[in-house]
């Protein structure tokens, strides 16, 4: 007997679907629902990120590819950028100024091998020693007196062609780039640094979390032509931008001063400090000039 519209049980079989529909029409609905989430303004839906898809669309293979790309351009960047301001901005003013602009690289390299050929006779030795052996116990007037000349004597137990060949690329290349008399202050004020650092450290003592020196160490001879070499490359890769030459002289000096821990790694590190601060300081009030004569071109006359 069919129910008519008006019976007791009117509406039941219209309210709950069946049951094999009930699932279909959850999942049918959850599908709309997951739609309109990801449902842009314009009402179209947009194409959700998988688990391991990333953020720009791109495959990993794709984006990996594209950061070492990004990589190598910055890298060939800094390179020629490097290349250009320690190499080819010199070259060229050597070539507009002659050979006089290497007066100084000339000067300091006759004056190393002047102190080295006299060195080699006991006589010659003494006055060598006399003249610019530095020492950390020696009063600190007699200290000053012999550091200039300190700058031009080599070390004895180093091969001296090689150390010339350093000596020559460094004080050519800063000469060139910075001009004489700065060139002469960032070496003198690198050994001078050095020099002073180490009475310091023997007047500390031994203790002082490895700062500080025994007293033996004063009879030690300083590092000579060394540490402005590598004050005046500290200083030209800060001036001139160029990482890559002031990774590869730290980290020279860190490496020397771990594996053969002396008086001269020390010496070389403090002279890479020193070096470093003049540079910054000489970006800071070249920055400042910088800044300062743009505010005067805005300035309306």
């Amino acid at each position: 007997m069919r129910r008519t519209e008006g019976g007791p049980h009117a509406g039941r079989t219209e309210g709950k679907p069946s049951a094999g529909r009930s699932g279909a029409g959850s999942r049918a609905a959850g599908r709309t629902e997951g739609a309109s989430r990801v449902a842009g303004a314009d009402g179209k839906p947009r194409v959700g990120r998988t688990g391991g898809e990333p953020r720009d669309g791109r495959p990993e293979g794709k984006r990996r590819r594209h950061v070492l790309a990004r990589t190598a351009a910055f890298v060939g960047r800094t390179v020629r950028g490097e290349w250009y301001g320690i190499v080819v901005d010199p070259l060229r003013e050597l070539r507009r100024r002659g050979p006089a602009a290497l007066l100084l690289a000339f000067v300091a390299c006759a004056g190393v091998i002047f102190f080295h050929a006299i060195a080699q006779h006991p006589a010659g030795a003494t006055a060598v020693r006399v003249l610019g052996g530095v020492q950390g116990d020696l009063p600190l007037w007699v200290a000053l007196l012999r550091t200039p000349v300190s700058l031009y004597v080599p070390a004895l137990d180093l091969p001296v062609w090689a150390g010339i060949t350093q000596l020559f690329l460094a004080f050519a290349l800063a000469e060139l780039a910075l001009g004489r008399r700065r060139t002469l202050l960032i070496a003198y004020g690198s050994t001078l640094a050095g020099t002073l650092t180490v009475r310091v450290m023997l007047a500390a003592g031994p203790g002082w979390w490895g700062l500080g020196l025994p007293p033996e160490v004063g009879q030690v001879l300083d590092t000579g032509p060394s540490a402005a070499v590598v004050g005046l490359f500290t200083y030209l890769s800060v001036v001139r931008h160029a990482p890559v030459v002031f990774v590869l002289t730290g980290g020279s000096m860190v490496w020397e001063s771990i594996a053969k821990p002396n008086l001269a790694g020390r010496e070389h590190l403090v002279a890479v400090a020193a070096a470093l601060a003049m540079g910054l300081v000489h970006e800071r009030g070249r920055r400042r000039r910088e800044a300062a004569t743009k505010v005067q071109d805005m300035v309306p006359v």
